[in-house]
């Protein structure tokens, strides 16, 4: 029997598990619409590689990792790509992300795919690369990458592989499922995670209230040096660093990771993913998933497709909602009340917790802190919960820093334990938001003032290259001009000026600008011409043919012959203009020519009529919008600053506004 450590703090809530193990996983079958977030893990977002209209496969990937820290998206069953826009997400803040939108088709109809019986044969960067490829991020509930972390370093030794079975939150039930009816591939998953990491231990770590479960792993792991770990049931047990030292009596010190005590952890759901992505070829698209609480008839597990809504997810469970208070994604402590039923179930959603006001009642109000000192008892991570709770009400962020405020694992004991009812976790939270973004500005300031110093230190250095090539082209001249004075040859440099100005004469006496406006001139008379006989024909058709399109045709033969007329008339004003107009009155040189043509420009403009100008302006108001529009998605893609994203939107509900108000006028003139 494997000696097991405690750590310091933890609570015991009520566990509320057995409701909804009493039934097998179900299938939760193939909803009319899957809502696919692009960010479902830690790190960059996915990119899209499909179209709206195309039709996908199962299994077929549908947005690439963009990064090393990133993971691919699948699509979960067959069907046709509705949209690719922003939609509502289960978060705590409640806003819109980017999403691929599929409606489903119910064949269910998968890419052509297959896995690796033999994976012993396979190396380690190949088997990373293959759970890299099938999206598989961590599913306790974090989504850390999870071909991230196990690409450990050389030098980086592993002592210990360990694989999470606690799931100590009260309720959850999705691992114990798991482990109950799939102990195979958990073992087997296992076997692939030793292969790739070759620790010299491998411990299944599971709390002592999942017999069942405990069992199902024992008789799997017969005959392997996979070890199954048992110890008293505590919350939070699962958290990474307090299982570590439950099973290894070493603690991972503030800030780092397992890794710097020899130790990679995996949960149990990612086990089973990675089994199925190795040896069956089967990308993450769907997870075991827990709807319970006291608002549904029959709690129980569902292997839920990635992308579900949860309204279509709870009502399979039989969901009333008359007797709900609030919908928790997750679990009672660590969980967060979901904005609306119509967001989707992602890769880290391990629990939908339907209680009623009896079971799990709202919150009452916050009272003053008594300072009893409860919550640093019952803190896991031993941070001082009263302390940080001051500073971050004070907004003091360096001294929160100072208190490792990044240790905290947001379990809620401290909540749970406060007897003033004050929602400690909901403050740290924040002030961990505020202060990333705060690095985040920093570190786009620093970026910004390294690139300004840099522009301003090559914009020197080429002034004063320049400088010095005309200080070297004036010393080269004056000696060439010495040289050719001593010589009684002609001086190169007034000569080269002679031939300039004798150059310029020739080009003004030419009237080489003349016979380029007069070329664009004939040239839009002869497209137009051609654009009119076009017209023509198809109108003459449709008459023939007795057609409902003979009013629109008719309408496009008439503006192309007032096309016609415009440009006749400016052609021939333009001929009136040369045969009138003496040598000296030409265009002495490119800007006189550029004046002139505006002033033709503005002439041909105020020939047109109103109806051809508002079609005009509105054709430009148009062209405008849709480069913003192009411009305002590729910002969202790229996760620009709001200021910027800002910024487009005002510019497109502009240009919006505008076509709007331009629109009745071109339709008025039309009608006229």
């Amino acid at each position: 029997m494997r000696k097991v450590f405690d750590f310091h703090g933890g609570i015991h809530p009520t566990e509320n598990k057995h409701q909804s193990v009493r039934t097998p996983i179900a299938d939760a079958g193939i909803p009319p619409e899957l809502i696919i977030p692009l960010s479902q893990h830690i790190g960059a977002p996915a990119r899209p590689l499909v179209a709206i209209g195309e039709r996908v496969l199962k299994g077929q990937m549908i947005a690439e990792a963009l990064g090393f820290v990133s993971v691919p998206v699948h699509a979960p069953t067959s069907g046709t790509i509705h949209a690719i826009e922003d939609r509502l997400i289960a978060h705590p803040s409640g806003y819109l992300a980017p999403c691929i939108v599929i409606t489903t088709d119910g064949q269910d109809e998968w890419e052509a795919h297959s896995g690796v019986l033999n994976y012993r044969t396979l190396e380690t960067a190949d088997l990373i690369s293959i759970i890299r490829n099938a999206g598989i991020a961590g599913m306790g509930g974090a989504g850390f990458p999870s071909a991230v972390k196990l690409s450990v370093k050389a030098d980086t030794p592993i002592e210990t592989l360990i694989i999470n079975g606690t799931e100590c939150e009260p309720y959850i039930t999705a691992d114990d499922a798991l482990m109950r009816e799939q102990a195979f591939e958990i073992i087997e998953g296992t076997k692939i995670l030793q292969q790739i990491i070759g620790p010299k231990s491998t411990l299944i770590g599971v709390e002592d209230n999942k017999p069942e479960g405990i069992a199902a792993l024992c008789a799997a792991a017969q005959g392997t040096n996979i070890e199954i770990v048992t110890f008293p049931t505590k919350y939070p047990s699962g958290g990474e660093k307090q299982l570590v030292e439950i099973l290894t009596g070493q603690q991972v010190p503030s800030g780092g990771l397992p890794s710097e005590v020899g130790v990679v952890c995996q949960n149990i759901g990612s086990t089973v993913a990675i089994f199925d992505a190795v040896v069956k070829g089967r990308p993450l698209i769907s997870r075991v998933t827990t709807v319970t609480g006291e608002s549904v008839r029959e709690p129980q597990n569902f292997e839920v497709l990635i992308g579900t809504p949860v309204q279509y997810l709870i009502d399979k469970a039989g969901y009333q909602s008359e007797k709900n208070n609030r919908l928790i994604m997750g679990g009672p402590m660590m969980g967060f009340t979901i904005p609306d039923t119509g967001v989707p179930i992602v890769k880290t959603t391990n629990c939908v917790l339907a209680p009623s006001e009896a079971e799990l009642s709202t919150p009452p109000p916050a009272q003053a802190c008594i300072r009893c000192g409860m919550c640093a008892e019952v803190c896991p991570a031993s941070l001082l919960p009263q302390q940080m709770f001051w500073f971050a009400q004070g907004k003091e962020f360096e001294k929160l820093e100072e208190h490792n405020l990044f240790d905290c694992i947001e379990c809620g004991a401290c909540s749970f334990a406060c007897p003033s009812n004050i929602p400690l976790v909901q403050y740290y939270r924040a002030s961990k938001s505020e202060i990333l973004q705060l690095r985040h500005d920093h570190e786009i300031a620093e970026q910004s003032r390294i690139r300004f110093e840099a522009r301003q230190q090559r914009l020197e250095q080429a002034e004063q290259e320049k400088e010095a090539k005309r200080a070297a082209r004036k010393i080269a001249a004056q000696q060439r001009a010495e040289a050719a004075q001593e010589s009684g040859a002609e001086d190169p440099i007034q000569a080269a000026i002679d031939r300039a100005k004798i150059k310029k004469a020739e080009q003004q006496q030419d009237g080489a600008g003349d016979e380029s406006e007069l070329h664009k001139l004939e040239k839009a008379i002869a497209s137009t011409a051609k654009r009119l006989t076009t017209a023509t024909t198809k109108l003459e058709q449709a008459q023939a043919e007795g057609s409902d399109l003979v009013g629109a045709l008719q309408t496009g033969v008439d503006k192309t012959r007032e096309k016609m007329a415009v440009a006749k008339q400016a052609l021939n004003d333009y001929q009136q203009h040369l045969d009138t107009r003496s040598a000296e009155q030409r265009p002495a040189d490119a800007a006189q020519s550029a004046i002139e043509r505006a002033m033709q420009a503005r002439t041909t403009e105020a020939a047109l009529s109103p109806q051809e100008k508002a079609r005009v302006d509105l054709k430009k108001l148009q062209n405008r919008l849709k480069k913003t529009q192009a411009t305002l998605l590729q910002s969202h893609q790229n996760a620009e600053e709001a200021k910027v994203i800002e910024a487009l939107e005002s510019t497109v509900a502009r240009l919006t506004e505008k076509i709007n108000a331009l629109q009745p006028l071109l339709n008025t003139a039309e009608d006229a």
